[in-house]
């Protein structure tokens, strides 16, 4: 029997970054839970660590970027088969466009989002960026 509903939710930090009407998505590795699908930077907090700040440092380490946090996206609770995740979506933009992102990273239009496939976890937030005249929070 499968326990992993009973315990704690993983929490984990988003950094969804946006320049000149881009956003930053990497495809996860072949190894990984949820392998081949596309994914904002982001990974688990670390204890005594914000969320926010959490956010900022692994956009860092998985992309090469330097972002800044200047708003929050709804937080979502999903139930994948192997983990229980608290995703919190925020907002990011670059502190500076000099480097290109570290591969698998890259830049897509917000018309072209909806050509790849994200984790079911990132569907309301992928609701919310691709509607029409959406604004900012």
């Amino acid at each position: 029997m499968d326990h992993k509903a009973d315990l704690m939710p993983t929490i984990i930090a988003i950094a969804v970054v946006e320049h000149d009407d881009r956003f930053l998505i990497g495809q996860r590795p072949a190894e990984v839970a949820l392998a081949g699908y596309w994914e904002f930077p982001g990974g688990k907090v670390e204890p005594d660590e914000s969320p926010a700040d959490a956010a900022v440092r692994e956009c860092l380490e998985e992309t090469g970027l330097h972002v800044s946090v200047v708003g929050e996206y709804p937080t979502t609770r999903h139930q994948y088969d192997h983990d229980t995740v608290v995703l919190n979506f925020y907002r990011c933009v670059p502190a500076t466009i000099a480097n290109e992102p570290h591969a698998p990273f890259r830049w897509v239009t917000r018309q072209n989002l909806s050509e790849h496939s994200f984790p079911a976890g990132n569907d309301g937030l992928l609701e919310l960026l691709t509607q029409p005249n959406r604004s900012n929070p």
